[in-house]
Order: structure tokens, then sequence, then C-alpha cells
């Protein structure tokens, strides 16, 4: 199952298979397919929501959808994570709604990230019910209280922090249309935005392009790490399908790391500097994690990659084993395997197994990169002007 994934992942990023092996080619035509009746299924459903066949649930605070198009690497859970810090910086208390997919590894890291502060995480497929658990127990900030918020925010003045929920954060929230939002931010993977252009699962897009449209900010990730001519092709396309939307950009930043068998410990970047690592993920775009990890200046870096949210098994372990030693061999010195922080919460044990060498996880930020006349200040401005903006049209 798992080389089915990566094949599928493969042909998802290729445009032309002419020179792909054989198993690729043969299942274009079965993707296709497939990817013909996803596409009927999502025009199906969009349209109940249109002509109200499907309801849609109103919250009564302001409510931000962080979503991609296409699968993984977009950088999601780091922008849930960085409005979540910067609403409670400015003084609301935010509630995440997030379905908890695939184990929870994205939950369990914002967890870890984000205990001991008035954030709250909410965890369920019906994000309408869940929300509502929620803003039962901690009750919510009134509208007119809200209104206030906004207009001392827009002075720059302080709003003390309440227990209230004040703002919910959809995580992964784009494809979640039954919970209406009022601020639509799109993240897109600068490294391969689109893929070959395909729906799932020929492509990797989970709605086609024109859904653009409905975003109110756009969000390049991974901008330090492609040229100024592919953010460009990148720009032109978004302003293709909506000219006036606000584009920003971010990058992932490495802190430092951690040993897999003490979570609390603090181990300096520099440690990686001329070392052989060997990279070992399962997540949406492992060339960003194995980039970020060549420009500590290790000496030597080789990488392992399993499909997006794969839970590590003892064969797997016994493969990065394997792949150490073979590296060991080729360096001279043993090598320290490099792991995400989405890698260790998915199993934290499992990672433990590897007791021959030293395992380390790397913790890096989101961060908003100035490009032109954009930076973090204007992309908090815009945020909090489009949100209070497009709330009291909605309520």
């Amino acid at each position: 199952m798992e080389k089915l994934r990566k094949v599928v992942n493969e042909i998802a990023y290729t445009r032309v298979h002419t020179n792909s092996p054989a198993l690729h080619r043969s299942l274009v035509p079965f993707l296709t397919i497939a990817s013909s009746l996803y596409g009927v299924a999502l025009q199906i459903r969009r349209s109940l929501y249109r002509y109200s066949l499907l309801q849609k649930h109103r919250l009564p605070v302001p409510v931000i959808s962080v979503g991609n198009l296409s699968w993984g690497g977009n950088g999601k859970t780091p922008m849930v994570e960085y409005i979540s810090q910067f609403l409670v910086d400015s003084g609301l208390t935010p509630l995440i709604l997030t379905r908890g997919y695939a184990g929870g590894d994205e939950v369990k890291m914002l967890e870890r990230h984000l205990r001991g502060g008035p954030v709250k995480i909410g965890v369920g497929a019906n994000r309408a019910a869940t929300a509502a658990l929620f803003l039962d127990k901690y009750g919510c900030v009134d509208s007119s209280s809200l209104r206030s918020f906004f207009d001392l925010h827009e002075r720059a003045q302080v709003w003390t922090i309440s227990e209230k929920i004040g703002c919910i954060i959809l995580d992964d929230g784009m494809q979640h249309w039954s919970l209406s939002r009022d601020l639509e931010i799109v993240m897109l993977n600068g490294l391969n935005p689109w893929g070959n252009g395909h729906l799932m699962p020929h492509g990797p897009l989970r709605e086609p392009l024109l859904a653009l449209e409905r975003a109110d900010v756009a969000v390049v990730h991974h901008v330090d790490l492609i040229t100024k001519q592919s953010l460009r092709d990148i720009e032109n396309m978004i302003q293709g399908f909506k000219k006036s939307i606000p584009i920003f950009y971010s990058k992932m930043v490495p802190k430092y790391l951690f040993d897999v068998k003490n979570a609390r410990s603090h181990v300096a970047l520099e440690a990686l500097r001329c070392a052989s690592v060997l990279c070992v993920s399962a997540i949406g775009s492992a060339d960003a994690f194995v980039k970020s990890i060549e420009m500590t200046g290790a000496h030597y870096v080789d990488r392992l990659d399993f499909s997006d949210h794969h839970l590590f098994e003892a064969e797997d372990v016994e493969t990065m084993s394997r792949r150490a030693k073979g590296l060991e061999h080729k360096s001279n010195c043993k090598p320290i395997i490099v792991v995400t922080e989405k890698d260790y919460d998915r199993d934290p044990e499992i990672l433990k197994c590897l007791d021959s060498y030293t395992v380390l996880v790397l913790c890096s930020e989101l961060q908003i990169t100035p490009i032109l006349e954009t930076d973090v200040d204007s992309f908090n401005y815009t945020l909090m002007k489009a949100l209070a903006a497009k709330f009291y049209v909605s309520s």
C-alpha cells in the first residue's frame, strides 16, 4: 500500500508520462477516470450548498478558514498556529477546529506547542457540533464587544484577553463547506503548487483552480526555496483567477532540535554542521524538509521518504537502520537521523527503537517573509481588517 501511495504521488506531480515506468503509465487511465468521478461529486456537493439543499452553520464569532487546494506541504497547520498566537497577542482567545486526520499528528503538534496557553483545540469531523460544545462550555465574546475589539485594534490600543472564545480557526477548512467563514486563507506550496494540474487522485488538486476565486488571502509557502521566476508564475496564476487578492509569503525557519528520547531537550542546529544526516519523513513536502537540513551546513544529506501521514512500523524502522548503516559506510562516520515534528508526534515511541543512532527532531516555525510591499505587519493588518469587515456584513 505504501508503494502504491508513492507511485500515485509521483504521477500527481508528473505532467508528461512518456518516460515514466510501466506501472505509472498503466495506472494513469484508472486515475483519470477516478478524477473525473471525483470532479462530478465535487460539483454536486457544491451545488447542494449553493442552492441551500445542504445547510451552512453560522457561528456567533468570526471564523477564519486556513486551507489549501492541493494535498500536503502547504503550511496549513503552522499558519493556524501563527494566527492563533497572533490573536492571543491581540487579546482574543481562539478555538481551533480540526478533524484530527490520520492519527492526529498535526493536532498533537499543536497541543504540544500551545499547551498552557489560552488557545483551545476542538477535534472532530462535525466541526459545527464541536464548536457548539466549546461555546457552551466557555461562552463567547458578544458582537458589541467584538466591535469594540476591532475598533481598538485599528487604533493599536490594548484589549484585555478573556477566557471566552473570540474567534474560531478552521484547520484545513477550505473544503469544509458546512461551516460559514468570514475569512478564507488559501496556502500554496511554492515548490509545486498545482502538480500536474489534475484533480485527485490523478493529480494533487482537491478542487479546481477556479476555487481561488473564493479566497480572501493567498499565502505562497516555502518562498525561500523557489526562484523569482517560479514565484512570478505562481502570482500570475493566482491573479488570473482573482486579480484583487492580496498575496503574502511565508517560510519555515528551523529553530532547534530535540532528542526523541527526551522531548524537553534542546539541541542547537550547529549539531548538524559537517555531520552526515539521514532525513526521514512522512510529510507532504519532504523536499522542503531536506533543503532546510542541507542549509544547516550538514556535510552529507541522504533522505528516506514515506507517504504523507504514514504510520511507521517495525519494518520501517529496519529500513531506516539499513539506510543509516549504508550512509555510515559511505561517509565513514556515524550519521544523525533527523525527523520532523509531525513524524515524532505521530508515534514518539517507535523512533526510540533506533537506539544505535542519535535521532533528532527538527523544530521550525512559520514566518511571514517580507517581499515587495508585504511584511508581517501588513499581513496582520490585512487579516484583521478583512475579518472585521466580512464578519459585520454577515452577522
